[in-house]
């Protein structure tokens, strides 16, 4: 099968500035650069393998489709959806959070 383009949403891109931003300001530059890194390895996987993310979420949330993937090296999760042409990525999340909460909050 030929990788699905990956298309990240508004709040997702905020999400990965946000954990930028955050490994930047502890004085962890390594880390932000690695987690971009880690991010576009993801994505690659996700965009050649779409169904391999965990539904976990999706019935908690009535959110058919929904699939999670782990960022490797990081306690991120990137939650997308595949669309027919594309692979539509909704949230960059930390795995500890309220991901139900976090799901609910408007682009």
């Amino acid at each position: 099968m030929k990788p699905k383009p990956i298309i990240t949403r508004t709040q997702a891109d905020r999400d990965v500035q946000d954990v930028i931003d955050y490994y930047w300001n502890e004085g962890a530059e390594r880390a932000a650069l690695a987690f971009i890194d880690a991010l576009e390895r993801a994505f690659q996987h996700i965009s050649r393998h779409p169904t391999i993310g965990s539904t976990r979420y999706a019935h908690g949330l009535n959110l058919p489709g929904l699939r999670c993937w782990p960022i490797k090296g990081y306690p991120y999760l990137a939650f997308y959806v595949e669309r027919d042409d594309h692979i539509d990525v909704w949230r960059i999340l930390h795995g500890r959070r309220d991901i139900p909460t976090w799901m609910q909050t408007p682009e």
